[in-house]
């Protein structure tokens, strides 16, 4: 006795232990959650964002009550209404009866715990459907029907999705309560199993045959809506939408199944009333019979002895209404092929006409250069580019440049050293300055020709904000301000002349992140950056302002959380200050008829990388949005660019303050405004099929084509090749305009596969008013124009280029091979190849050194593109080229280049004479080596290459020896 006393009080003293544990955590993770909510609070009032915020909140907060609440109560009311109308005194075996007594002590909290649990996890499925939910109650009307139904688009977009969201919802909350039903009545005597024979009290019947009634009801709803979802989805493997089985057996069938499901339900209330089940038992086994028949026996019977008999004939109605649906979702309807007999025939002065396309083509390789911007413009070694840069226009003495531009960031972790968190926090906080260079341009000794550079920045930009705050590369969050007077902390640029051993320093005095103006405000970001320097450094004061979340697109994609967003955004100098631009889309994959499109597959090239899961299913997509991020302020700014998009129109009723009008775009923003390069690239991925619109030859695939691969890269790695931007003329065009163009090869595989050209697509990405207008050129299908692959291999091929190439690519210097650029000018088409030369060194760049052009069968190899220009045109191309003023040797038109002798003046040995010894048999030995390499790796024999590349080693020393 004394004992059991004694141990009362300590385990109560645990008990409370345990309780006050609990109830800390508890706290403590509230307090967690309460800092995420308030920081993100904080982050969009600064902004001016909080109406996004509290729409989310909101939204997010009623769907998870619907959602809670939709669960939670008729699982509740299932579970009471099964309790109470138990019967009393049922005779319940031993079982039931052990159950009972382990169940009755809990049943209070199981009837409230259960469903709350249900409640719960429903609440949180809701929740993440708020977009959904206003989407559907702001729905703008599209103004254009289905081809099947007569509905407007909107339905099918807006009402559907939503419809069918609901039908799910309330199925699944039916199918729980009556679980939780059968399993109450059960427990409780209610129902009675005895060998084969089941009693069910009457209160019991009622309420699983009206809950029974209802989920039939529910499928009958799902069956109907099933109609209309036929099409937006697969249709046979043959097209998208309703082909002509869906349209004549299935969506019929649909219809009839719902109509039975409907009547079976009836016959379940029958049951509830009159007591018998055989009625609804037969009404399920009718249903199920003939869901079979009719929804998948009668469709499989049409489709095997009708359609596919004459499937051309039979689908040719339906394949029209996926050709038209598909180009109008993807923004294509306007884009007619435009033939274009391309001459293969170079003669002199044949360029006259494109001169001033000629004089914008870049030379100058956007995903090269990254090196040389590095090590000619890094300045230090915590300055750092991205490894792809970006092309834009700039005005340079009066006339609209190509100009490769790239933003100088900052790179905390790479400080010589002297990293530290003090440092990375509230030191090295920003980036200086943008680097961009003319991109038809070079220097004589092949290096990029700056037109802005420095630090402080100089060049034809002009004065503008140069403090680079918030790019793509900037750390995870910075400290900055500080009171009127107080000592600068913050690294600005080095310093150079007399004070090279001081570097200048600054002051944030921007509004670019909230304030860290009291104790409260600096522990939540403690906690959320989990660092005590924020609340402990001396360096944080009154005025201090955290910046976070400070890549362009993450902005934008938290202020407008609709868009899906362009995978690159690009820096522009505008108005005297850094933006950066970044293209929103509006996407949907339910619009009727259109072919479905993986999105992240879509874009994925030679600089895109493809995901490892593509869940970005998409049928419809408009550039709605254009955003800009100030690298100085973070301020974002959204432009409803798209302003007839009924999707972007929906989301300004959700979000009506959020978005300004394009025409308050300033017109130097304007300037630098583009086509956007993803959705190009999804375009050209559909019109590589839908270009064709007459439905037989669509059938036959005839003229399908697809985006060449990367030409420079191995055969087992390339990708898609990259569009590119260009300033050009096109056929047709009355100016020149700075144009994204792509093109394409036929689709084949296997040994059909053909590099020929089929196709050229060019997009106006000028803003203005010929903005978006498509150019198709298609090349003729009797005659045979080399595509970009195969004119890569007649490059490497020609024994003039290979040597040279090979020359160039000894000892301690190796060739990189840039963008291969396709040019509809002079009536045919124009091949232009930068050839850059690196040396193996730790801290080398890429060299310009060469050009690369083919027109037809000819192929200059020259130390300019002026010079190479005029090499294939007989002397006089009849324009120049923007780096006209590179020094070359000159070249007469009247004298065959004889492969004998070197095209550059400059190599590092000059091969003499044909006919010294041993040099004809060298060089043809090379010759035949090179050959045999190439078809080895084209064959994947790398023992047959590796023996080639023996051979071509072999060859070349004899020919250096020969040359001396």
């Amino acid at each position: 006795m004394t004992s059991a006393t004694s141990q009362t009080p300590e385990t109560r003293r645990r008990g409370t232990l345990v309780i006050t544990a609990v109830i800390i955590a508890a706290v403590v993770l509230l307090f967690f959650v309460f800092a995420g909510l308030y920081t993100d609070w904080l982050w969009f009032q600064q902004l001016g964002f909080e109406s996004v915020l509290i729409t989310q909140w909101l939204a997010t907060a009623v769907m998870f009550l619907i959602g809670f609440f939709g669960m939670a109560l008729p699982v509740w009311l299932s579970i009471e209404i099964a309790f109470r109308r138990r019967p009393v005194y049922a005779k319940l075996n031993a079982q039931l009866d052990r159950y009972q007594e382990v169940v009755e002590p809990l049943r209070r909290l199981a009837t409230f715990g259960i469903p709350v649990v249900f409640g719960f996890f429903a609440g949180i499925a809701s929740a993440t459907r708020w977009e959904q939910a206003l989407m559907w109650l702001n729905r703008t009307p599209m103004g254009e029907t289905d081809p099947q139904f007569g509905l407007d688009i909107s339905f099918y977009l807006f009402e559907l999705p939503f419809y069918q969201g609901i039908v799910t919802f309330a199925s699944a909350v039916v199918i729980i309560s009556a679980l939780a039903a059968l399993a109450t009545s059960y427990l409780y005597g209610a129902i009675r199993v005895s060998g084969r024979e089941v009693r069910i009290s009457k209160t019991a019947r009622i309420q699983l045959a009206i809950t029974g009634a209802i989920y039939l009801l529910l499928q009958a709803v799902s069956f109907w809506l099933d109609q209309y979802a036929t099409l937006s989805e697969t249709s046979s493997g043959l097209l998208y939408g309703a082909s002509y089985t869906d349209v004549n057996a299935v969506i019929p069938g649909k219809a009839i199944i719902a109509g039975v499901a409907a009547f079976v339900a009836i016959l379940f209330i029958v049951t509830a009333v009159i007591g018998r089940w055989r009625l609804p038992i037969i009404g399920t086994a009718l249903l199920i019979v003939v869901s079979i028949l009719v929804g998948s026996v009668y469709p499989w019977i049409v489709q095997r002895f009708q359609v596919e008999p004459s499937v051309r004939s039979l689908e040719a109605e339906y394949l029209e209404r996926n050709i038209e649906a598909t180009r109008a979702a993807y923004g294509v309807s306007e884009v007619v092929e435009t033939p274009y007999s391309a001459t293969t025939d170079a003669e002199p002065g044949q360029l006259r006409g494109d001169a001033e396309t000629t004089a914008s083509i870049r030379i100058l390789d956007p995903a090269l250069v990254s090196d040389s911007f590095r090590q000619l413009e890094q300045i230090r070694q915590y300055y750092s580019f991205a490894d792809h840069l970006d092309v834009d226009r700039y005005e340079v003495d009066g006339e609209v440049q190509d100009t490769v531009i790239a933003v100088r960031e900052v790179n905390a972790a790479n400080t010589g050293g002297s990293n530290s968190r003090y440092n990375e926090t509230f030191v090295y906080t920003h980036g200086f300055g943008v680097v961009a260079a003319a991109g038809n341009q070079r220097t004589p000794d092949g290096m990029p020709e700056f037109i802005q550079s420095g630090i402080p920045s100089t060049g034809v930009l002009g004065e503008y904000e140069p403090r680079i705050y918030f790019g793509e590369e900037s750390p995870l969050y910075s400290i900055v301000g500080a009171p009127e007077g107080a000592p600068e902390i913050e690294l600005d640029y080095p310093a150079g002349g007399e004070n090279s051993d001081r570097n200048a320093t600054t002051t944030y005095q921007g509004d670019g992140g909230p304030k860290l103006d009291n104790i409260f405000k600096q522990l939540v970001y403690a906690i959320k950056f989990q660092s005590e320097q924020i609340v402990l450094s001396d360096a944080v004061n009154e005025e201090s302002q955290i910046l976070y979340d400070r890549d362009p697109r993450d902005r934008v994609q938290k202020v407008a959380p609709y868009l899906t967003l362009d995978s690159e955004a690009y820096p522009a100098v505008v108005d005297e200050k850094v933006v950066w631009i970044v293209d929103g889309y509006t996407t949907s994959a339910e619009y009727p008829y259109s072919d479905v499109q993986a999105l992240s597959e879509a874009i994925v090239d030679t600089y895109t990388e493809e995901p490892l899961v593509a869940l970005d299913q998409i049928n419809y997509i408009r550039n709605s949005v254009k955003a800009t991020v100030d690298a100085y302020s973070g301020e974002v700014t959204l432009y409803a660019w798209d302003e007839e998009d009924p999707v972007l129109a929906t989301w300004q009723k959700i979000f009506p303050t959020t978005l300004k009008p394009a025409s308050e775009m300033s017109e130097d923003l304007r300037s630098h405004v583009r086509y956007p390069a993803d959705l190009f690239k999804v375009q050209r991925a559909i019109l590589g099929t839908y270009h064709v619109t007459d439905a037989n030859s669509f059938y036959s695939g005839d003229d399908a084509w697809v985006t060449p691969p990367e030409p420079t890269a191995s055969a087992a790695a390339a990708k898609s090749q990259p569009p590119y931007y260009l300033s050009m003329q096109l056929p047709g065009m009355e100016e020149p305009a700075f144009s994204l163009y792509s093109t394409y090869i036929p689709r084949s595989s296997g040994e059909g596969t053909r590099n020929v050209l089929t196709g050229y697509l060019a997009v106006n990405a000028d803003a203005g008013e010929n903005y978006g207008e498509f150019t198709l050129l298609t090349l003729p299908k009797d005659d045979t124009v080399p595509g970009p692959g195969q004119v890569q291999n007649n490059f490497n091929a020609d024994p003039v280029v290979s040597r040279d190439l090979n020359i160039l690519n000894q000892g301690s210097t190796t060739v990189r091979r840039g963008n291969l650029l396709t040019l509809p000018v002079g009536g045919g088409l124009l091949y232009v190849q930068p050839i850059y030369v690196q040396s193996t060194g730790e801290t080398s760049f890429p060299v310009l050194q060469k050009v690369l052009v083919s027109f037809g069968e000819e192929i200059a190899f020259e130390d300019s593109l002026d010079a190479a220009l005029d090499a294939i045109f007989g002397g006089d191309s009849g324009a120049n080229a923007g780096d006209e003023g590179v020094p070359t040797t000159p070249i007469d038109p009247t004298e065959p280049i004889d492969p004998a002798e070197p095209s550059d003046p400059e190599a590092p040995t000059t091969p003499s004479e044909p006919g010294a010894p041993g040099f004809d048999t060298a060089l043809a030995d090379a010759q035949k080596a090179l050959q045999d390499r190439e078809a080895a790796y084209a064959a994947n024999d790398l023992v047959a290459a590796a023996e080639a590349d023996e051979r071509l080693q072999d060859a070349l020393e004899r020919l250096f020896t020969a040359s001396q």
